[in-house]
């Protein structure tokens, strides 16, 4: 089955590209024409980048396509190749797996078509990083962080030591630890006891977190109070479904999410949540950069900047909607 969604992944991206190539004239569209390839296409982080991506691209006269690989290395790095032989001027992609790097770069440099990293660095075969397009990994762990730290002394319990911290992390991904990694500094700066934290591996999705912080629960059963951080509002949410199939309501839980599309909607429905405050990252913005870089380099021949760098806000049930749409 997995050999068979890579083969039909491929043939379906090479019959997209050549439909939309078809669509303007070839010869317009091979001048005209921007890929961005992600992982995980079915999350609302990035339906909002491809989005964004295709939204800059078509108002500065290109054509854009945007593919979803999953979590599927070697659907990404076919999505690579399938966009360079469509004629693409330039490429932006999240990976689903960092290794890959090297290989997607070399396909991209061979071809001479401009590539850009989104939301997860990558670098080449020889350890050079490749243009970066996203968030400061460290600044969203700190801010989360802090966050929770100030949700967590205002809470009173530091008081005792029936709390736990369940720490939501994709371990093989550098940019997720860097967010996690600096969330766990910032409550431990307030007094938590770092032997309070727990570590939940998963892989960016919802239903991993939720099997994965169901054990971990399990085996803690003397914590009656529950903090949450994460990579994203996916780990988040799956790890605050796993808590509720627990028992515990969500007064016995702080959980500051990664993203807010998981954690506003909640609050737009008046309903009782664990989520009480949120990073709030638009993957709209990511997507308008990183086709702005992308065409701007192709024009006028500029080398892509090394680092584009997006802003971040923390929301809460009383300030949401005054920053962000929840859909």
């Amino acid at each position: 089955m997995r050999r068979f969604t890579r083969q039909f992944g491929r043939g379906l991206l090479a019959t997209t590209l050549a439909v939309a190539l078809a669509s303007g004239g070839a010869a317009v569209a091979q001048d005209k024409l921007v890929v961005g390839i992600y992982k995980s296409g079915t999350q609302q982080y990035f339906i909002d980048e491809a989005a964004g991506f295709t939204k800059a691209a078509e108002e500065l006269g290109y054509q854009a396509q945007t593919i979803n690989v999953e979590l599927d290395a070697n659907l990404a790095i076919n999505a690579v190749t399938d966009a360079i032989a469509a004629g693409a001027k330039g490429i932006g992609i999240t990976v689903p797996d960092q290794a890959i790097g090297p290989a997607v770069t070399k396909a991209a440099a061979d071809a001479g078509v401009l590539l850009v990293a989104t939301d997860d660095s990558i670098s080449d075969g020889a350890g050079n990083p490749v243009p970066y397009v996203g968030f400061d990994g460290k600044d969203m762990g700190t801010k989360v962080g802090v966050a929770a730290a100030d949700l967590l002394t205002k809470s009173n319990w530091l008081d005792g030591n029936s709390y736990g911290i369940l720490s939501v992390e994709v371990q093989t991904l550098s940019v997720c630890n860097d967010r996690t990694n600096a969330s766990r500094d910032e409550v431990v700066k307030v007094g938590a006891d770092a032997a309070n934290i727990f570590a939940v591996p998963y892989d960016g999705t919802t239903n991993s977190a939720l099997e994965a912080a169901g054990p971990v629960i399990t085996a803690h059963p003397d914590k009656d109070k529950w903090v949450v951080f994460g990579c994203n509002d996916e780990g988040v949410l799956g790890t605050l479904n796993a808590l509720t199939n627990a028992g515990f309501s969500p007064d016995d839980i702080i959980a500051v999410g990664l993203g807010a599309y998981e954690a506003c909607r909640p609050w737009a429905a008046g309903q009782p949540t664990g989520f009480k405050a949120a990073l709030y990252i638009s993957g709209v913005d990511v997507g308008e950069a990183a086709a702005r870089a992308l065409i701007n380099s192709i024009e006028t021949g500029e080398p892509l900047p090394p680092n584009t760098v997006a802003n971040t806000t923390i929301v809460d049930p009383a300030n949401y909607k005054d920053v962000m749409p929840c859909t």
